[in-house]
C-alpha cells in the first residue's frame, strides 16, 4: 500500500509567501505518512496581471519556490511531484513545467505543459495561456517508490491521447494537477478524471487549486486520487489543506486481469471517409 498526500492550496501573488506555505504542506504530508506528495499547477505563483507576475517569474535556477520544496523534500524524506511553476526560458518565453523530486531533493523528471488554455467561457472569462507559454514537446513518465507516474497538467486532461501514450509507456499512476475555473471544474473535473483512470486502467492523483485568489480568479479545488475502476479514493474538498489516500497495487493487478483494455488495445486505422 502506498500512502499519498495531496496538497490543495490557494496560491497567491508572492512566491515567498506561496513557498513558505507548500514547504509547511511538505511537513504534513511526511508527519502524515505520505511516501509521496503531490501540489497543484502553478503551485509558486498564480497571477493573471501578466506585467506584474513578469517581475516574479525566474529561471529554473533562479526560482525560490523549486529551491524550497526541493530543499523541504530532502530534509523530510519525502519525495514530491512538483505540479507545475511559471519559469522563464532561455529563449524569453515562460514555460508551464512540473518537476518530480526525490527524497533527496534531486529533480528526476519535468514536464513542460502541451496543451495551453485558450478559451473564452460562458461566465465571460478568456484565457490566452499561448500569449505568453510555449507548449512543451515531449511526453513524461518517471519511475518513483509508488510507482511509475505520467505526467500531465490541468488541460491535459481533455486529450487521451497523451494519457493512453503514458499507460502504454508503463505508466500506473498518472498526475494531473491542475487551476480548473469553477464552472469547467463542476461540469467537468470528477467525470474526466474517473474517465481517464478507467480508460488506462491506472491510478489517477489530481491536485488542485481551490478558492477566490488574489488575482481575482476562482479556481475548484477538490482535489481528487482515483482508483483504476474510476472509483474515488479521495476528494480534498473546496478549502485548503492536506487530503490523504492510499494506492494498493493489488487494486491495479485485479482491475487489469478483469477488463484487460491495455493487452487489447490496437493502432486505429484512418477513418473511410463512406
Amino acid at each position: 500500500m502506498h500512502r499519498i498526500a495531496l496538497v490543495q492550496t490557494n496560491t497567491g501573488i508572492d512566491p515567498e509567501a506561496n513557498a513558505a506555505a507548500l514547504v509547511a504542506s511538505i511537513g504534513e504530508a511526511a508527519a502524515g505518512g505520505a511516501a509521496m506528495a503531490f501540489t497543484p499547477e502553478m503551485s509558486g505563483l498564480l497571477d493573471r496581471d501578466r506585467a506584474r507576475a513578469a517581475t516574479a517569474i525566474r529561471s529554473e535556477a533562479e526560482d525560490r519556490v523549486l529551491a524550497a520544496v526541493r530543499e523541504a523534500a530532502a530534509r523530510h524524506g519525502l519525495w514530491v511531484h512538483l505540479g507545475s511553476l511559471a519559469l522563464r526560458r532561455e529563449d524569453g518565453r515562460l514555460a508551464n513545467r512540473g518537476f518530480v523530486i526525490d527524497a533527496n531533493g534531486a529533480i528526476r523528471a519535468r514536464y513542460d505543459k502541451i496543451h495551453l488554455f485558450d478559451v473564452d467561457l460562458p461566465t465571460g472569462e478568456s484565457w490566452r495561456e499561448s500569449s505568453a507559454y510555449a507548449g512543451g514537446e515531449r511526453t513524461v513518465a518517471v519511475d518513483t517508490p509508488i510507482g511509475r507516474l505520467g505526467l500531465t497538467i490541468c488541460y491535459d486532461l481533455r486529450f487521451p491521447d497523451l494519457f493512453r501514450a503514458l499507460s502504454d509507456a508503463g505508466a500506473t499512476i498518472l498526475s494531473v494537477p491542475a487551476a480548473f475555473t469553477r464552472p469547467t471544474g463542476a461540469a467537468h473535473w470528477h467525470l474526466l478524471l474517473r474517465a481517464r483512470a478507467v480508460e488506462a486502467a491506472a491510478f489517477v492523483v489530481a491536485a488542485a487549486q481551490t478558492g477566490e485568489h488574489q488575482d481575482g480568479r476562482a479556481t475548484y479545488g477538490h482535489s481528487l486520487a482515483v482508483d483504476p475502476w474510476g472509483e474515488l479514493l479521495a476528494d480534498g474538498g473546496g478549502e485548503p489543506g492536506v487530503t490523504f489516500a492510499s494506492l494498493d497495487p493489488a487494486r491495479l493487478s485485479d482491475v487489469r486481469s478483469r477488463i484487460p483494455v491495455l493487452s487489447h488495445r490496437r493502432a486505429v486505422p484512418p477513418v473511410d471517409l463512406a
